[in-house]
Protein backbone atom coordinates (compact mmCIF):
# COMPACT_ATOMS: atom_id res chain seq x y z
CA UNK A 1 0.00 0.00 0.00
CA UNK A 2 1.26 3.49 -0.85
CA UNK A 3 2.16 5.67 2.09
CA UNK A 4 4.17 8.78 2.94
CA UNK A 5 7.82 7.87 3.56
CA UNK A 6 9.40 11.32 3.87
CA UNK A 7 10.47 13.20 7.03
CA UNK A 8 7.40 13.42 9.27
CA UNK A 9 8.65 16.41 11.26
CA UNK A 10 8.28 18.38 8.03
CA UNK A 11 4.54 17.66 8.12
CA UNK A 12 4.16 19.16 11.61
CA UNK A 13 6.02 22.29 10.52
CA UNK A 14 3.80 22.59 7.44
CA UNK A 15 0.66 22.47 9.57
CA UNK A 16 2.11 24.73 12.26
CA UNK A 17 1.12 22.39 15.10
CA UNK A 18 2.45 19.21 16.70
CA UNK A 19 0.84 16.16 15.11
CA UNK A 20 2.74 13.77 17.42
CA UNK A 21 3.99 11.59 14.57
CA UNK A 22 7.27 10.50 16.21
CA UNK A 23 6.21 9.37 19.66
CA UNK A 24 8.41 10.46 22.58
CA UNK A 25 10.54 12.72 20.38
CA UNK A 26 7.55 15.06 20.03
CA UNK A 27 7.60 15.66 23.79
CA UNK A 28 11.34 16.36 23.94
CA UNK A 29 13.45 19.41 23.12
CA UNK A 30 14.40 17.70 19.85
CA UNK A 31 10.96 18.39 18.38
CA UNK A 32 11.43 20.18 15.04
CA UNK A 33 8.45 22.50 15.49
CA UNK A 34 9.90 23.80 18.76
CA UNK A 35 13.15 24.63 17.00
CA UNK A 36 11.74 25.97 13.72
CA UNK A 37 8.13 26.97 14.14
CA UNK A 38 7.53 27.91 10.51
CA UNK A 39 6.67 26.05 7.33
CA UNK A 40 9.48 24.18 5.54
CA UNK A 41 10.92 25.30 2.25
CA UNK A 42 12.50 28.44 0.83
CA UNK A 43 9.49 30.65 1.57
CA UNK A 44 8.44 29.01 4.81
CA UNK A 45 9.04 32.08 6.99
CA UNK A 46 6.89 34.37 4.89
CA UNK A 47 3.57 35.24 6.46
CA UNK A 48 0.59 34.85 4.17
CA UNK A 49 -3.10 35.34 4.80
CA UNK A 50 -5.06 32.18 4.10
CA UNK A 51 -8.46 32.04 2.41
CA UNK A 52 -11.38 30.11 3.90
CA UNK A 53 -10.59 27.31 1.48
CA UNK A 54 -6.96 27.32 2.60
CA UNK A 55 -7.95 27.02 6.27
CA UNK A 56 -10.35 24.18 5.51
CA UNK A 57 -7.70 22.39 3.48
CA UNK A 58 -5.21 22.64 6.33
CA UNK A 59 -7.68 21.03 8.75
CA UNK A 60 -8.23 18.16 6.34
CA UNK A 61 -4.50 17.71 5.84
CA UNK A 62 -3.89 17.70 9.60
CA UNK A 63 -6.44 14.93 10.11
CA UNK A 64 -5.03 12.89 7.22
CA UNK A 65 -1.49 13.18 8.48
CA UNK A 66 -2.30 12.46 12.12
CA UNK A 67 -3.94 9.16 11.21
CA UNK A 68 -1.60 8.34 8.31
CA UNK A 69 -4.37 8.07 5.72
CA UNK A 70 -4.00 8.84 2.01
CA UNK A 71 -6.37 11.16 0.16
CA UNK A 72 -8.57 8.58 -1.55
CA UNK A 73 -9.08 6.58 1.62
CA UNK A 74 -9.80 9.72 3.63
CA UNK A 75 -12.47 10.79 1.13
CA UNK A 76 -13.99 7.33 1.40
CA UNK A 77 -14.16 7.71 5.18
CA UNK A 78 -15.90 11.06 4.76
CA UNK A 79 -18.49 9.60 2.39
CA UNK A 80 -19.13 6.82 4.92
CA UNK A 81 -19.46 9.40 7.72
CA UNK A 82 -22.08 11.32 5.71
CA UNK A 83 -24.16 8.18 5.21
CA UNK A 84 -24.27 7.43 8.94
CA UNK A 85 -26.79 8.97 11.32
CA UNK A 86 -25.56 11.92 13.34
CA UNK A 87 -23.10 14.71 12.67
CA UNK A 88 -20.82 13.97 9.69
CA UNK A 89 -17.73 15.58 11.22
CA UNK A 90 -18.00 13.64 14.47
CA UNK A 91 -18.75 10.44 12.57
CA UNK A 92 -15.56 10.98 10.57
CA UNK A 93 -13.43 11.30 13.70
CA UNK A 94 -15.01 8.18 15.21
CA UNK A 95 -14.27 6.19 12.05
CA UNK A 96 -10.64 7.31 12.14
CA UNK A 97 -10.30 6.63 15.88
CA UNK A 98 -11.61 3.08 15.61
CA UNK A 99 -9.07 2.00 13.00
CA UNK A 100 -7.13 -1.04 14.23
CA UNK A 101 -3.76 0.74 14.16
CA UNK A 102 -5.09 3.78 16.02
CA UNK A 103 -6.60 1.60 18.76
CA UNK A 104 -3.23 -0.14 19.23
CA UNK A 105 -1.64 3.31 19.58
CA UNK A 106 -4.31 4.60 21.97
CA UNK A 107 -3.81 1.58 24.22
CA UNK A 108 -0.11 2.37 24.54
CA UNK A 109 1.13 -0.69 22.64
CA UNK A 110 3.05 1.65 20.30
CA UNK A 111 4.77 5.02 20.63
CA UNK A 112 3.25 6.42 17.44
CA UNK A 113 0.52 5.55 14.96
CA UNK A 114 3.16 4.71 12.35
CA UNK A 115 4.73 2.21 14.73
CA UNK A 116 1.29 0.80 15.60
CA UNK A 117 0.58 0.35 11.88
CA UNK A 118 3.86 -1.54 11.50
CA UNK A 119 3.11 -3.79 14.48
CA UNK A 120 -0.30 -4.66 13.05
CA UNK A 121 1.17 -5.38 9.61
CA UNK A 122 3.75 -7.69 11.20
CA UNK A 123 1.06 -9.81 12.87
CA UNK A 124 1.83 -8.91 16.48
CA UNK A 125 -1.86 -8.75 17.44
CA UNK A 126 -4.97 -10.89 17.12
CA UNK A 127 -8.52 -9.58 16.75
CA UNK A 128 -11.22 -11.63 18.47
CA UNK A 129 -8.75 -14.51 18.64
CA UNK A 130 -8.02 -14.51 14.92
CA UNK A 131 -5.16 -13.31 12.75
CA UNK A 132 -5.55 -9.67 11.74
CA UNK A 133 -2.83 -7.69 9.98
CA UNK A 134 -4.78 -4.93 8.20
CA UNK A 135 -4.30 -1.56 9.97
CA UNK A 136 -7.49 -0.06 8.52
CA UNK A 137 -9.85 -2.68 9.98
CA UNK A 138 -12.74 -0.86 11.65
CA UNK A 139 -13.18 -2.05 15.23
CA UNK A 140 -16.64 -2.34 16.78
CA UNK A 141 -17.95 -2.36 20.34
CA UNK A 142 -17.13 -5.73 21.89
CA UNK A 143 -14.05 -6.42 19.74
CA UNK A 144 -11.04 -7.79 21.64
CA UNK A 145 -7.42 -7.38 20.58
CA UNK A 146 -4.51 -9.20 22.17
CA UNK A 147 -0.75 -9.17 21.86
CA UNK A 148 0.48 -12.48 20.49
CA UNK A 149 2.46 -14.68 22.88
CA UNK A 150 5.41 -14.90 20.51
CA UNK A 151 5.58 -11.13 20.12
CA UNK A 152 6.41 -10.69 23.81
CA UNK A 153 9.96 -11.87 23.05
CA UNK A 154 10.66 -8.79 20.93
CA UNK A 155 12.98 -6.41 22.81
CA UNK A 156 11.18 -3.35 21.43
CA UNK A 157 7.71 -4.61 22.32
CA UNK A 158 8.91 -5.76 25.75
CA UNK A 159 10.12 -2.22 26.50
CA UNK A 160 6.75 -0.78 25.44
CA UNK A 161 4.83 -3.38 27.47
CA UNK A 162 6.91 -2.60 30.56
CA UNK A 163 5.74 1.02 30.30
CA UNK A 164 2.04 0.26 29.80
CA UNK A 165 1.30 1.01 33.44
CA UNK A 166 2.44 4.62 32.98
CA UNK A 167 -0.12 5.31 30.25
CA UNK A 168 -3.87 5.73 30.60
CA UNK A 169 -5.97 4.55 27.64
CA UNK A 170 -9.16 6.48 26.78
CA UNK A 171 -12.37 5.54 28.60
CA UNK A 172 -13.85 3.83 25.54
CA UNK A 173 -11.10 1.17 25.70
CA UNK A 174 -10.60 -1.37 28.49
CA UNK A 175 -7.01 -2.59 28.91
CA UNK A 176 -5.98 -5.74 30.77
CA UNK A 177 -2.26 -5.30 31.47
CA UNK A 178 -1.85 -8.79 32.91
CA UNK A 179 -3.36 -10.49 29.85
CA UNK A 180 -2.03 -7.86 27.42
CA UNK A 181 -5.45 -7.65 25.83
CA UNK A 182 -8.03 -4.92 25.40
CA UNK A 183 -11.69 -4.53 24.58
CA UNK A 184 -13.65 -1.81 22.82
CA UNK A 185 -16.35 -1.03 25.40
CA UNK A 186 -17.85 2.03 23.67
CA UNK A 187 -17.42 4.14 20.59
CA UNK A 188 -15.42 7.30 21.35
CA UNK A 189 -17.24 10.59 21.81
CA UNK A 190 -16.08 13.87 20.28
CA UNK A 191 -14.85 15.00 23.72
CA UNK A 192 -12.63 11.92 24.02
CA UNK A 193 -10.84 12.52 20.71
CA UNK A 194 -7.94 14.83 21.53
CA UNK A 195 -6.60 15.88 18.15
CA UNK A 196 -6.02 19.52 17.06
CA UNK A 197 -8.54 19.42 14.20
CA UNK A 198 -11.75 21.34 13.53
CA UNK A 199 -13.80 18.60 11.86
CA UNK A 200 -16.55 21.04 10.81
CA UNK A 201 -14.08 22.74 8.45
CA UNK A 202 -13.48 19.38 6.78
CA UNK A 203 -17.22 18.98 6.27
CA UNK A 204 -17.39 22.47 4.75
CA UNK A 205 -14.47 21.67 2.45
CA UNK A 206 -16.03 18.52 1.04
CA UNK A 207 -19.50 20.07 0.84
CA UNK A 208 -18.47 22.62 -1.79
Amino acid sequence: MARYTGPVCRLCRREGVKLFLKGDRCYSNKCAIDKRNYAPGQHGQRRSKQSDYGLQLREKQKARRIYGVLEGQFRGYFDEAERKKGVAGENLLIILETRFDNVVYRLGFADSRAQARQFVRHNHFTLNGKKANIPSIQLKVGDVIQLKEGSKDSALIKTIVDNLGTKTPPAWLELDINDLSAKVVNLPTKEEIDIPVDEQMIVELYSK
